[in-house]
Formats: C-alpha cells, structure tokens, sequence
C-alpha cells in the first residue's frame, strides 16, 4: 500500500491526513541542517526582493565618476555603496541582489517545469505501459544523452536570450531525470491493493494517476529537485559569463563575474560579491537537500 493511504472498512481507498511528501519534509525540518539552509535561502530570497529598494541605488545607472569604489564597508568615504561599484560606476551590491533575485526564479521555476513535465510523462510511461510506455522511455533515453550546455549553446545561440528561453531550455534538458523516478515509482504502485480497490470502486486512470500514485513521487524526488535548483543556478550563472545568458542591461552573476574578470587585480570587489552570493545560496541548497536525502533514507529505513 502506497504511504499516506489506506483503505477503510467500506474498502474505499482514503489519503491519511499526512501523506508521504508531508512526512518527508516534516522530518526534515526537524534537523538543523535543513532549518539552517531554509534560513539562509530564505534571507537571501528577502534581500534579493527587498533590498535594492532599501539601498536606493539603481544596478543599470551609469557614474562614471564613482567607478571602481572600494566597498563603503572597508571604506567609510564610499558610503551608501557597501560593496564598492564596477568599472561604470553602477552599485554592484544591488546589481549582484537582482543577479540573485533572477537566478533564483531561473531555478526554481525551471525545476518546478522539469518536474511537472518529466513526472507527467514518466508515470504516462510507467500506468499505461506497451508500445506507449517504450516510445516515452526511448525518448527519454534520446534526451537524457544530450548535455544541457551543448543544448542551451545550441538553442541560445540561434535566439535572443531571456528568462523565459533560458528556463525552457532547461526544462527540456533536465525533465528525463524526472520521468525515469516517476516510471519507477509508477510501475511498483500501480500494483498495489489501494489502486485495484480505486479501480473497482470506478475512480478514473487520471484520478489514479493524480490523487493516489503521483504523491508518492514526491519523496524519492524531492532531494533531486532541491539540489537541481543549485545546478540550475550555476548553470544560468556560466551561460552569462560566456555571454549567451540573459542579456544586458539585466544584471546576472555570469555576467557582473565576466566584467570582473578583467579588473581583478584592481577592483576585486565586482567578482568577489557575487561568487559570494552565488556560493552562499548554493551552501544554503545543498544544507537543504542533504537534510532531505537523510530524512528519506530514514523514512525508507522506519526510523523516526
């Protein structure tokens, strides 16, 4: 019987108030790791949203008379501009806060769109099963063989880049990942008991699929899809640094890093802020999705 369901007396199948994806990430909380990387996500999520407007200073206008100031923290006469400026005189705090705010959409949102599209095919895949299920899979196999920076070159390199190019783009690298979990996942649930006893009481394949298999999905994928936010990051991170990421005037961590490059031995401060933030979310990630891979291998293992 899958996790969070059972059968009544009457033999009607019926979700238990917390199924397995709540389980999982309430054991999770439970762990200082997990707390600890919400925390600092979430801090920079809010300073990322709120901060620029707090700092007053816009990330695109040009001063050429203030390039290149070392960061007011280090240097008091530099003040409002606590990390310093870049080599047009643009506050590169608030330039790195908004690279920040558009890697953390980029991620997130291309890993929610991996997961819906891989997890729909794959459980398509894994229930109905036959000629269908091969093509699915074999298709899946063709896309999987495709690295995502030889794909994201390839498309973004024919069409203009923005946010939302560069999530279908990885959408459509990173969903095979999804579809083999959910296959899996499928295959071993459909034969259950809790799903022969939905059949016979005339639920619907898509009721099915959507209201009994697809929450025990959640747990083995989980993980994957917390650390996939970091991979995407990064990735979105070295597109711009070889200037096929999302254009200028936005400002992204690859593309403030690859204007720093050329002024480090000067001006350190325009790739150090940034790589730091970038590093600082990634720790954040990972605390997160090490928390939930122990709290599922705990789960597998009955131990509370």
């Amino acid at each position: 019987m899958a996790i969070g369901t059972d059968i009544d007396p009457a033999g009607t199948a019926v979700a238990r108030k917390r199924g397995p994806g709540t389980s999982l990430f309430a054991k999770a909380w439970r762990t200082a790791d997990f707390k600890i990387g919400f925390a600092i996500v979430l801090g920079l999520l809010l300073l990322s949203v709120i901060g620029p407007y707090l700092l007053n200073l816009s990330p695109t206008q040009f001063n050429v008379s203030k390039k290149f100031l070392e960061p007011g923290l280090l240097d008091g006469a530099n003040m409002p501009y606590l990390f310093g400026t870049d080599q047009l005189g643009r506050d590169l705090f608030s330039r790195s806060l908004i690279g920040l705010r558009n890697a953390l959409f980029i991620g997130v949102v291309s890993v929610i769109g991996m997961f819906i599209v891989g997890s729909a095919i794959g459980m398509i895949a894994g229930y109905v099963g036959g000629w269908v299920g091969l093509v699915l899979m074999r298709l899946t196999d063709a896309q999987m063989s495709i690295p995502v920076v030889i794909l994201a070159i390839t498309i973004l390199g024919v069409t203009r880049p923005t946010p939302l190019t560069i999530i279908l783009v990885f959408i459509l690298a990173g969903w095979p990942a999804y579809a083999r979990v959910a296959r899996s996942v499928t295959l071993s649930e459909r034969r259950r008991e809790y799903v022969r006893a939905a059949k016979i009481l005339g639920a619907s394949d898509l009721r099915i699929l959507l209201v009994h298999i697809a929450p025990n999905i959640l747990p083995p994928i989980a993980f994957v899809a917390v650390l996939d936010v970091a991979k995407m990051m990064i990735f979105e991170a070295a597109l711009g640094f070889i200037g096929i990421g999302v254009q200028p005037p936005t400002p992204t961590f690859g593309t403030i890093i690859a204007d720093g490059t050329k002024y480090l031995m000067n001006a350190w401060w325009i790739t150090t802020v940034p790589g730091l933030l970038l590093a600082l979310s990634l720790c954040g990630i990972n605390f997160m999705g090490g928390a939930l891979e122990r709290s599922r291998n705990k789960i597998l293992q009955g131990v509370e």
